[in-house]
């Protein structure tokens, strides 16, 4: 006689309780649990940081930040100021001496630039202190001055056959009496335009 057959048992769900004693075997998801891989770009997750944290930002910002914008160079330095203005006038008063020189008679552009540059010079670097300024159209005074006396060496040196160094340093007393002699409204004309020159290039600098 045959045996009565047991009603099938229900079965397990797949990944419901341990079967068979396995302790491994898998769970049934709990929610609000992590899953998959936590170290994940999470690009499914809202508000959660994508790619490269450091991404996007300019070099020199911290944070975002715009970078910092470098301090403007001062222009006040009184000294430096009126030693640039004492270079530049003896280098002007060089290139001033030597085109007049060289054409035997004074421009009055050239005095005017010689003031111009020695002005604008100093102030661009010392400011426009008053006393750079100053110093300035005195030391352009000095220059057009100083290149007349170049040019007189010069039309000396080329004349009588004399090196240019031999009139301007061993005879410079003779040299400055003859630009007292040979001098007329211009010259003075051109002496006054050099500081004039000077005030305007230190405003313009400004």
């Amino acid at each position: 006689m045959s045996q009565p057959v047991p009603p099938n048992q229900p079965q397990q769900p797949y990944g419901g309780q341990p079967s068979d004693g396995n302790p491994y075997a898998q769970q049934p998801a709990q929610p609000g649990a992590p899953t998959g891989n936590p170290y994940g770009a999470g690009q499914d997750q809202p508000g959660a940081p994508t790619g490269n944290p450091f991404a996007g930002q300019q070099p020199g910002q911290f944070g975002g930040g715009s970078p910092f914008a470098p301090a403007p160079p001062a222009r006040n330095n009184l000294g430096l100021g009126i030693l640039t203005a004492l270079g530049t006038a003896i280098v002007a008063a060089i290139l001033y001496g030597v085109i007049a020189g060289s054409i035997e008679r004074e421009v009055g552009y050239a005095a005017v630039g010689v003031g111009f540059l020695v002005g604008f010079a100093a102030s661009k670097v010392g400011g426009g202190n008053p006393a750079v300024v100053g110093a300035a159209a005195v030391f352009s005074l000095g220059a057009v001055y100083l290149g007349q006396l170049i040019c007189l060496a010069m039309i000396a040196s080329d004349r009588f056959g004399v090196p240019f160094a031999d009139i301007f340093l061993d005879h410079f007393g003779d040299l400055t009496k003859i630009w007292k002699e040979e001098s007329d409204f211009m010259t003075y004309l051109f002496l006054a335009l050099g500081p004039i020159a000077a005030i305007g290039g230190a405003r313009k600098a400004d």
